[in-house]
């Protein structure tokens, strides 16, 4: 597998089409051609967009992707698999339940506020919204945060099973924490090529961005599996050998939506600059809701993302 620097700027090509939609009124997205919008195309069954494989598969076949192509993998020069709707309302409820309820109290699961809190999310869902459950290693450079605080914007990732080192940019060599069970078997059903070791979960609000980079740290080349919830975002993802603008794309990304990153869009550039409000499915807020009364996590206005890959070879025992 080629080594790639995960510490390398992208090409300037794809910083401008970042900007570009960074900064792009909301009120234009739904009419800017350059975005691939499924729901606009009409795009139902399979067919290709600017060298991406478009596939309806239902979750309930849980079969092997390769079965619901015309050729393989390597026979799309970009290999990039777009999958609108593949995850039902209630199954994408059921896994951000599992995120938040199961493996967020898990003290191996590190986020985001762990570099400079104490955290603790022990039973937070039977805490008060008052509650201070960050306390800050540094006073005099933090300030403490009540549950609500952390809820409503201040938790952006976590990372399950496999713990990234975001400062160094690679994976500890000991065994990683267990993967979470039920997510683990979804997406390896879904996605039999990849077995899931490793996932970041982002958590997004309106203005959030995710800064174009390559997943570049896995010791295999196996598919990366992407999975929306939520709110809809602006996707795009393009290959660092030109300059043009004939190696990237732009994609809308809904709620249920799954990509499938393979072929030479496994180590392509890829980001998110614009999350789009108010787009999160009612009845998706509404089951999420739900499961924690007391203090409901805010997905009206939340996009996550469940990033999921392999980091190093199947064990032969394994």
């Amino acid at each position: 597998m080629e080594h790639l620097d995960p510490h390398e700027a992208p090409p300037e090509y794809l910083k401008q089409v970042f900007k570009r939609y960074k900064n792009m009124d909301i009120r234009n997205i739904d009419a800017d051609e350059g975005i691939v919008d499924f729901r606009r195309m009409g795009a139902a069954g399979s067919g290709s967009v600017s060298k991406v494989v478009i596939l309806a598969m239902p979750l309930s076949s849980l079969s092997s992707l390769d079965n619901n192509f015309s050729g393989t993998l390597s026979d799309y020069e970009l290999g990039l698999v777009i999958i609108p709707s593949l995850i039902p309302i209630d199954v994408q409820a059921e896994l951000v339940d599992e995120v938040l309820y199961e493996e967020l109290p898990n003290p191996n699961h590190k986020t985001n506020l762990h570099a400079h809190y104490r955290v603790d999310f022990k039973d937070w869902q039977n805490s008060s919204p008052e509650a201070i459950i960050a306390t800050p290693i540094d006073p005099t450079v933090h300030k403490s945060l009540t549950l609500s605080q952390v809820m409503a914007k201040k938790l952006r990732w976590i990372t399950l099973g496999g713990q990234y080192d975001w400062t160094k940019k690679v994976y500890p060599e000991e065994e990683p924490p267990e993967f979470p069970s039920e997510m683990k078997w979804l997406v390896g059903r879904l996605f039999p090529e990849m077995e899931p070791e490793a996932a970041i979960v982002n958590f997004y609000s309106p203005g959030d961005t995710l800064s174009l980079h390559r997943d570049v740290s896995e010791e295999v080349d196996r598919g990366l599996v992407s999975i929306s919830i939520g709110c809809d975002c602006v996707f795009i993802i393009g290959l660092n050998k030109s300059d043009t603008d004939k190696d990237h794309i732009v994609v809308r990304l809904r709620s249920g939506d799954a990509l499938y990153m393979t072929g030479e869009s496994r180590f392509a550039w890829h980001g998110v600059p614009k999350i789009i409000p108010d787009t999160c499915p009612s009845d998706l807020s509404e089951a999420v809701g739900k499961s924690c009364k007391k203090v409901p996590f805010p997905m009206t206005n939340k996009r996550i993302n469940l990033n999921v890959r392999q980091m190093r070879e199947r064990r032969k025992n394994a």
